[in-house]
């Protein structure tokens, strides 16, 4: 099929062609019109956290929705007699807003505990607690948070700042841009050719936004982040460019061996394609195992990410072969005004990625030079880039030959460094970064700090504790338990019972203010003794069933249930990798040897992580505060990690086993196999990097740490993995690598990802063959 899907692809390219444009603009209507709804709450799974939300949204109407801050610090006093006109008016135009449920002004007999009393910032910093409607979305958040700051007055002294997850930094990310910059340089190298290098760009960015366009839709029917379409984004080019990659080496080899252009393209699909396929549908099949954790959050993230993915590998075997189509011969033709205009467009890339104005007329100047390469002789000249080196002279030739004659120095030693690497994973803290990690001077950072200074650091993240009361109670007992909650270490103030109803309450609420911030590991600790040492012996004499909940303890909740679950997915992402493998080369030991390695590659890439994020090494180069490690970032690590290293398995284990089935010698089948694909493998795995390192340059938390996350796995996988421990365990193995039990054998289903040469080459021609 996939040799017919090529043949007409590259033979009618406009058809595909138009077809991908009609389908985009179709996209792009449905989106301006619905708009996208991405959230920044997460529907916590059923737990005491959510059971006492549905108390306040029954019971407190007013105190059930997303939670923000509007803090402010005065010089001359919050009291003031300007400062409080004005910061009144503002909180009475705020309750205006639509989206706005409530506002607490500090001047309120409710609100006057938010107004500080301790310290060198004793009365000149206070806040007003807002309430917004419970799922509203992000950009329904901006907005309000846009009229908030138009309608903040401008008063000499006053500092004015909005805290609140809806109101974090949320700009599109243009990082990727340096990645696409390196990509260039890259791709020109592996390919020789200027043409050859855009294919593949051209395919994934294609991909990508199609998928962004379809996250931005589902966003409407699916519960997704507000940062879905940016990890979306970061995959699909890492994945895109890198399939292209894989498709359009083949089409040159086929090409150079005098076939037509119909005929390479659908020998490259027919090969190439399948691993693109079958590399696709294992990173899809591994993110979609995320749904194993029952919560819509994850549930939406796992689908964002897995609907670039699957869009991009259908540009790679149905868009790539059709603009391979129209480039035809000319893909292996470069010159030197192709080569400076590339040079050009990369320097402009750049210059949008670092924000670096000068670098941005990089694109003015491709097209001087590409319209210059026209007419001006020496820029019409073309450029040889390849090397065509006999095969034993190459570098990786003689890199295998030197680990298989070291093998067992080389994997003992490099299993040791990664077992150390991976050392800081003992310690990870699963947990959610506060707006203390936020980028200086956003609004929210510094709502945080002023807080901090003011109130304490556990002031941005409150605690809630909410009951209904037993009928005919007053409030006279739950007074009393203010002093309990005030004693509990940890506990830095706690307010007042506040009642649904003075006259007849049928429920109350206590606001309690840890002595720590929210991503501390001693708030979760308290949150953990309320919950079962303290609350269970207030409701075992007062009658009540008291529920601690808030956003913190809802977050902390989050986090119990997915590490508890997470050991579920790990394992069915393993099985189904080892099956795959074992099922593709007909071998117990090479899956076994593939998926202790990628646990190796994983573990060090957590442990690298760790390292950076949460122990804080080279935080200030990166502009970041440790913190805990957000508690999906295993996950999505985990599934992508695995996808892709699959890739680079069986693209290089096919080698390897195809050259082995020719001669029988396994120790030349490791170093032919690891010779031939090593310039495709390390092109790959460089683009990667680049890709997914170039958003640790972002704002968003999250992102930094998919970033490095991602980019330090596939640097490990492509050269600890790939260089070492592979032709050296294959060496040590010898024949026993390729070893089944033959009743296994037989009942094995035959699946060629990407068949031999010999036998594309039958299929081309038409003749059937039998599979062994």
């Amino acid at each position: 099929m996939l040799l017919r899907l090529g043949r007409f692809a590259s033979s009618h390219p406009w058809r595909i062609l138009a077809a991908w444009a009609v389908t985009v603009a179709m996209l792009v209507g449905a989106v301006v019109t619905i708009g996208p709804a991405f959230t920044t709450s997460i529907t916590a799974p059923a737990s005491e956290s959510s059971e006492g939300l549905e108390i306040l949204t029954t019971q407190f109407p007013n105190a059930g929705g997303e939670p923000a801050t509007i803090v402010y610090n005065a010089e001359q006093g919050v009291t003031d007699p300007e400062i409080q006109s004005a910061m009144s008016e503002l909180f009475a135009a705020t309750k205006q807003i639509d989206g706005v449920v409530n506002v607490v002004s500090p001047y309120s007999p409710i609100g006057s505990s938010q107004i500080s009393t301790d310290g060198d910032s004793a009365g000149q910093i206070a806040y007003a607690q807002l309430v917004l409607e419970a799922g509203v979305t992000t950009d329904e958040g901006e907005q309000i948070g846009a009229e908030i700051a138009e309608l903040a007055p401008e008063l000499d002294g006053l500092e004015i700042a909005l805290g609140g997850d809806m109101f974090r930094l949320r700009e599109p990310p243009n990082s990727e841009m340096l990645g696409i910059a390196f990509a260039i340089f890259v791709l020109i190298i592996a390919f020789g050719s200027v043409l050859a290098m855009g294919l593949p760009i051209a395919t994934a960015l294609a991909g990508v936004g199609t998928g962004v366009l379809l996250t931005a839709l589902l966003s409407n029917v699916i519960e997704m982040p507000d940062f879905a379409a940016t990890i979306g984004i970061m995959i699909g080019l890492g994945v895109g460019i890198d399939y292209a990659l894989f498709i359009v080496t083949r089409y040159q080899e086929h090409l150079r061996k005098g076939e037509s252009v119909s005929e390479s393209v659908g020998a490259a699909l027919d090969s190439a394609g399948r691993a693109v396929l079958f590399a696709g549908v294992t990173v899809v099949v591994s993110l979609l195992g995320m749904l194993l954790m029952g919560i819509t959050f994850v549930t939406g993230l796992a689908i964002a990410a897995s609907t670039t993915v699957m869009v991009t590998m259908l540009a790679s075997v149905t868009l790539l072969p059709a603009l391979i189509g129209v480039a035809g011969h000319r893909i292996e033709v470069t010159r030197r005004g192709g080569m400076l205009a590339s040079a050009f467009v990369a320097l402009a890339l750049l210059g949008v990625a670092l924000d670096i104005p000068i670098l941005r007329f990089g694109v003015i100047l491709a097209v001087v030079a590409g319209v210059a390469a026209r007419f001006w002789g020496p820029l019409k000249k073309t450029v040889n880039i390849s090397s065509d080196k006999p095969m034993e002279e190459t570098f990786s030739y003689k890199w295998s030959r030197f680990v298989q004659r070291r093998a067992w120095v080389i994997t003992i030693s490099a299993t040791v460094v990664l077992l150390v690497v991976a050392i800081p994973v003992l310690s990870m803290q699963l947990g959610f970064a506060d707006a203390g990690n936020d980028p200086e001077g956003t609004t929210t950072r510094e709502a945080y700090d002023m807080l901090e200074e003011g109130f304490g650091p556990g002031a941005n993240g409150p605690l809630l504790l909410v009951t209904e009361l037993p009928e005919g109670a007053d409030l006279s007992g739950a007074q009393s338990l203010t002093e309990i909650f005030g004693s509990v270490d940890g506990v830095s103030k706690v307010s007042m019972p506040i009642p649904n109803d003075p006259q007849q309450p049928t429920a109350v609420l206590w606001q309690v203010i840890p002595e720590t911030s929210p991503q501390d590991e001693a708030t979760v600790a308290l949150v953990h003794e309320l919950r079962e040492d303290v609350i269970p012996q207030i409701d075992a004499t007062a009658g009540t069933d008291i529920k601690v909940t808030g956003p913190v303890a809802a977050n902390i909740d989050f986090s119990d249930y997915l590490s508890q679950r997470i050991w579920y997915f790990y394992g069915a992402v393993l099985l189904i990798s080892f099956l795959f493998l074992m099922v593709v080369f007909r071998s117990i030991l090479v899956p076994l040897k593939a998926v202790g390695m990628n646990l190796l590659a994983i573990g060090a890439a957590y442990g690298i992580v760790v390292a950076v994020f949460q122990w804080g090494w080279g935080g200030d180069f990166l502009g970041i505060s440790p913190g805990p490690i957000e508690p999906f970032i295993p996950m999505m690590l985990f599934a992508i990690v695995f996808g892709l290293s699959m890739d680079y398995e069986v693209f290089l284990l096919t080698r390897i086993r195809e050259e082995y089935d020719r001669d029988g010698d396994n120790s030349a089948a490791v170093a032919d196999g690891l010779a031939a694909t090593a310039r495709v493998i390390t092109a790959a795995a460089l683009i990667m990097v680049f890709v997914f390192g170039s958003f640790m340059l972002e704002d968003l938390r999250t992102v930094k740490i998919l970033g490095l996350g991602l980019a330090a796995a596939v640097a490990i996988d492509a050269t600890v993995i790939r260089m070492l421990l592979v032709p050296a365990t294959m060496q040590l193995l010898g024949d026993r690598n390729w070893w089944i039990p033959a009743w296994l054998d037989r009942v094995l289903p035959n699946l060629v990802v990407e068949p031999s040469q010999s036998e594309a080459a039958s299929e081309a021609h038409g003749d059937v063959v039998q599979p062994a």
